[in-house]
């Protein structure tokens, strides 16, 4: 096959199992922010919800099966937040538990915490003086040809 027909992947969707579908949609809807666009309630669809998270569909599907709802064995979604502390408040206070300390490297803060159903959750707030920084520097290249 040619490059110029191959197709490449593209992820679309990540699916995560919960045990309890509406306290998984109120944890991402309120705890993160994202807006649901698949509702459990509709009548027509099996017990599943789906949330936007930019161009990547997060689709919760209510599991009572053990190994697909076993702690620790998720996969880790990372979302990028306007403001860490603000997010960390709502995930709390809907179930959520930090995992370990919020951490502070240069590029910004940094922290891991678990769903109420135990999916492990990476929060990032990016250091926006450090990235402007790198826009503004970036730019200054481009002008000089470089």
């Amino acid at each position: 096959i040619s490059q110029s027909s191959a197709m490449s992947a593209r992820l679309s969707t990540i699916m995560v199992f919960v045990r309890d579908l509406p306290r998984g949609v109120q944890f991402f809807r309120d705890g993160l922010g994202l807006p649901v666009t698949v509702a459990p309630e509709d009548p027509h669809n099996p017990p599943f919800a789906e949330v936007n998270a930019g161009p990547v569909t997060v689709s919760l599907k209510a599991s009572e099966n053990l190994a697909t709802c076993s702690t620790g064995y998720s996969p880790m979604l990372q979302f990028e937040v306007e403001d860490m502390d603000a997010t960390i408040v709502r995930a709390l206070s809907l179930g959520g538990a930090l995992d370990g300390p919020i951490k502070y490297p240069p590029t910004g803060k940094a922290a891991c915490l678990r769903a109420p159903g135990g999916q492990m959750i990476g929060l990032f707030e990016p250091n926006m003086d450090l990235k402007l920084m790198q826009e503004a520097s970036l730019a200054q290249q481009q002008r000089r040809g470089g």
